[in-house]
Parts: C-alpha cells; structure tokens; sequence
C-alpha cells in the first residue's frame, strides 16, 4: 500500500524488450536506501516489484497487462518517474490509501499556470467518473491529489510549487497520458450497496 506522497523523481535508463513483456531500470538513490529484492515500489503509479537491484539502480518487469492498461508503455530512455516505496507502519499517512493499481488512463488537456501554481486538466474515462467527486481524492501518475473541479468527461486539480517541483506533473504537456487511480474507498462502498440491492 501508498499513500500518493512521492519521495523521488526517477529516471528510466534502460529498457529491455523481453517480447511478450519489458525490463526496465530506473535510477532511484533514495527510494533504494533500505529496498530490498522483492519490495514493491510504486512507478508513476504503478506498483512493481524490485527484481533486481545495484547501487542506485533497480530494475521491474511489466507484463503486457501492464503496459496495456497503463501509460508505462510509453516510458523510453530519459523518462522521469515518479517513486513512492511502499507505506512502512511506522509511517505517516500523508495522503491517501493507494495501491498501485491502475484503473485508466486519461489525458492532460489543459494546463492553466499562474504564479503560485497550476490548474491541470484532465480526461476522465467514462468508466470512472462515479467514482470521483469534487474535494476528493485521486491518483495520477501515483501522486495523490484533490479533485478541484469535476464535470462530465474531465477533472481538474490544483498544483502548489512543491508538487511541480517535486513530482513529474510539474514536466506534463498537454497530450501526455496520466495512470489515474481512484479512491478504492468508493469501489467498495459501490460493491457493498450493489450486493444489498440484490
């Protein structure tokens, strides 16, 4: 489990063509400091698993399904990323409960800057819009973040300074694919209200 507050800004150095999947290896010094072969590390969102790791590299398999359902297909060599280890209990719950699940892909329509911070927009795939509401929480590409506006087929978050700085949405371009993720909270109360219909 995440919690959407991202650690590091990752750069793809390598990416290796296993045919039905691909190796990739990021640079990630910090996120590395106490990895171990096997922990779960969320990149852009998407939980992967450390198959293998030297110095300040490590290096995850994505499987088709992966790729498919994500935007980590269009990762190349220079990519940036960004990386979030696995919540610790120890740690602080700074965001909120993510797992590193994907469930769609939108994309950056727009981005509205000013002096303090920017206003993104984003697509909102059908499949996804109930269960998304205004004030509440969302992935994109891993980090969590509130919804600040919300209509049919997009929503809209806002930046602050430290969030650009500190997270590859501040590099987006209007186009650019974005891994969402949604509040699982809201798919288990839809599962739980299905089930007392029926």
């Amino acid at each position: 489990m995440f919690t959407g507050i991202i650690e590091e800004i990752g750069q793809v150095t390598d990416i290796v063509d296993l045919g039905d999947s691909v190796r990739i290896t990021i640079k990630a010094p910090k996120v590395l400091e106490d990895a171990r072969l096997g922990d779960s590390i969320s990149v852009s969102g998407v939980c992967l698993t450390v198959a293998d790791r030297n110095g300040d590299f490590f290096q995850a398999d994505c499987m088709q399904e992966t790729l498919t359902r994500s935007s980590l297909g269009t990762l190349r060599v220079g990519s940036n990323v960004n990386l979030e280890r696995a919540m610790s209990v120890q740690g602080r719950f700074g965001g909120h409960i993510v797992q590193g699940h994907v469930d769609g892909v939108g994309e950056l329509l727009s981005r509205e800057h000013s002096s303090n911070w920017d206003v993104l927009r984003i697509s909102l795939p059908e499949a996804l819009a109930r269960y998304v509401v205004e004030k509440g929480s969302i992935t994109v590409h891993g980090t969590s973040l509130t919804v600040s506006a919300l209509r049919e087929n997009y929503f809209e978050v806002s930046l602050i300074p430290m969030t650009l700085r500190d997270t590859v949405l501040g590099e987006l371009q209007v186009g650019d694919a974005v891994n969402l993720e949604v509040d699982v909270l809201a798919k288990y109360v839809e599962r739980l209200l299905g089930n007392q219909e029926s």
